[in-house]
């Protein structure tokens, strides 16, 4: 024990960033046992879209979205949802909803945007279209829906 006080006296950037991982490790941990957003991957996804109908939306731009997109997607960008302006998907409160971004990260506070503003099954695609794209599921190319 006494060494560990003698490393932290000599080492105070060291201890210091060790300290800040720790606590951004445990702030990501407890965050996500709270969230009402659950991280799925595109298997998952896919049992959801085929079993309970769940909608996708894809919370990219426009030109990234027309340059491939998951099979019925709806494109509302995330600046949109930001603003609260879900008139495009107010319908779907009770229908499960995958909400897709390129990585996951921009999804995941799109998530948290709608179940704030009252939707009850929303998830977030774990890896984005990265992911989608790297495991071969069907895209296809076209117009905003």
């Amino acid at each position: 024990m006494n060494e560990i006080f003698t490393f932290l006296s000599q080492h105070p950037v060291l201890s210091l960033l060790w300290v800040a991982l720790l606590v951004m490790f445990l702030f990501t941990l407890v965050q996500g046992k709270l969230s009402k957003v659950t991280t799925v991957d595109h298997q998952r996804a896919t049992l959801l879209i085929n079993k309970e109908e769940a909608r996708v939306l894809d919370v990219r731009g426009q030109d990234e979205f027309k340059k491939g997109h998951i099979v019925d997607a709806i494109n509302l960008p995330l600046s949109q949802i930001k603003n609260n302006q879900l008139s495009a998907v107010e319908k779907l409160k009770n229908t499960p909803i995958i909400v897709v971004c390129n990585a996951g990260i921009s999804s995941s506070q799109a998530a948290n945007t709608l179940v704030k503003a009252g939707f009850t099954q929303v998830y977030n695609l774990k890896g984005g279209m990265t992911d989608w794209n790297a495991a071969n599921m069907p895209t296809v190319r076209g117009k905003k829906r």
